[in-house]
């Protein structure tokens, strides 16, 4: 597989910023700012670390990420959802303000496996994009997009490998893309069956870490200026990332709900998962029913 022209961005509106959590008791304001001081202590010991081992690195990031989830868990409660990833994000309309951003800082990745539950209720061309990764430099890190009568593709790095995927019947399917940095190679998966491989994808560049990442729009600045024409309509569910590559055998178990499997860097949780612009989350299990011997 080689590599296709590098895709050009046009878009026009920004993003909206996000509201303030308010509300809170001024007990839990008070822990949550010790906490805010702690995240602000690593990231400068994060940062003096540049050319330390890579052990201590990751230790750091490590408590750096805890604490970034007590802070998320204080400013949003408990879970609404019995499990707490028995929800979807909707998109009704296609427009370049409504998305959800995953509450997550990501680390390097030399490999990575993203799945997810997608129904699609495109009624044009193209079914837009159902996330994208934004780091400080490049905009096109990691992207899934369909574009107009264009296939749908994968963008690593701003290459792309056109993927052989479908979601025009308007109903759930499940959809897992594969890469690892070693050759570039990739995989996609849809329903739990390999459609297509390739190799030379943005071959030994690692993915970068400490970037945004978006469901439902494409992103062409550090998590804004959307542009509607590629913006996902319809469901996302059970967004799950994992750093290697998943197996055939594993993305069959998750695809037909016989062995569901979470993310080991980014977990489909509710506490991690927010909404904006009028997209909206709602209790769903897309696995009850589902499942096959």
């Amino acid at each position: 597989q080689q590599e296709l022209p590098a895709r050009v961005n046009l878009s026009a509106a920004p993003a909206p910023v996000s509201a303030v959590p308010t509300g809170l008791h001024s007990k839990m304001d008070q822990l949550e700012g010790q906490l805010l001081a702690q995240v602000l202590a690593l990231e400068k010991e994060r940062a003096a670390l540049s050319h330390s081992s890579r052990r201590q690195r990751q230790e750091v990031e490590k408590e750096l990420d805890v604490l970034q989830g007590r802070v998320a868990e204080l400013e949003h409660g408990s879970s609404a959802y019995s499990p707490p990833d028995a929800f979807k994000i909707s998109i009704p309309i296609r427009n370049n303000y409504m998305y959800a951003r995953v509450r997550k800082v990501l680390p390097e990745l030399y490999a990575f496996t993203a799945c997810m539950w997608l129904r699609s209720r495109s009624s044009g061309t193209g079914q837009g994009t159902p996330f994208s990764y934004s780091v400080p430099g490049q905009a096109n890190e990691i992207v899934l997009l369909e574009a107009g009568h264009e296939p749908m593709e994968l963008l690593i790095n701003d290459k792309v490998a056109q993927l052989p995927l479908s979601l025009k019947d308007n109903d759930w399917h499940h959809i897992c893309v594969a890469w690892t940095t070693r050759d570039g190679l990739w995989s996609a998966y849809q329903d739990g069956e390999l459609q297509g491989s390739g190799e030379n994808l943005a071959a030994w560049h690692p993915i970068k870490p400490h970037g945004i990442l978006i469901l439902g729009q494409e992103q062409d600045t550090l998590g804004g200026r959307f542009d509607a024409t590629q913006a996902f309509v319809g469901d996302i569910a059970q967004f799950n990332l994992w750093d290697h590559a998943l197996t055939p055998a594993q993305v069959l178990g998750i695809a037909n709900c016989t062995a569901p499997l979470l993310g080991n860097i980014l977990p489909w949780e509710d506490k991690l998962v927010e909404a904006f612009g009028g997209a909206t989350k709602a209790a769903f299990d897309v696995c009850k029913g589902r499942a096959k011997a």
